[in-house]
């Protein structure tokens, strides 16, 4: 199936503004195994939902971080999307929030599990500022 050009650019656009250049090194190397998987990553999420006029990119952030804490498993794309929600303005105070709000609904576990990949993405932040 052809992708839709401008739907994908627009998708890879939003993609670079959360979470930087570096996410095409990503996308290239998940497209060697899966290049289907990744145009419906791009598509979907990124041209469909977060363009939507409705929240801005902040808030759309800070609602993923949440709901990946909640299921508790995806720790490599909660580390992704709290990276993305310091890129696009959230304070780590403001990720530790949501992860402490979380707990109440997703269980001390998954908040435990989503505290120790923010410390190691803050931890990480900080060594390629500083």
């Amino acid at each position: 199936m052809t992708p839709d050009s401008s739907r994908y650019e627009q998708g890879l656009a939003k993609m670079r503004g959360i979470f930087g250049p570096e996410v095409d090194t990503a996308l290239k190397s998940l497209a060697a195994t899966s290049p289907d998987l990744v145009r419906y990553l791009v598509e979907f999420p990124f041209a469909d939902i977060y363009t939507r006029p409705g929240l801005d990119l902040k808030t759309r952030e800070m609602l993923t971080v949440a709901a990946l804490t909640v299921l508790g498993y995806p720790q490599a794309e909660l580390r992704d999307h709290i990276k993305g929600a310091l890129h696009v303005g959230c304070t780590r105070e403001e990720v530790l929030e949501i992860i402490i709000q979380m707990a109440v609904y997703a269980g001390f576990p998954a908040a435990l599990e989503a505290v120790k990949t923010a410390a190691s993405v803050f931890t990480e932040s900080q060594e390629t500022s500083g």
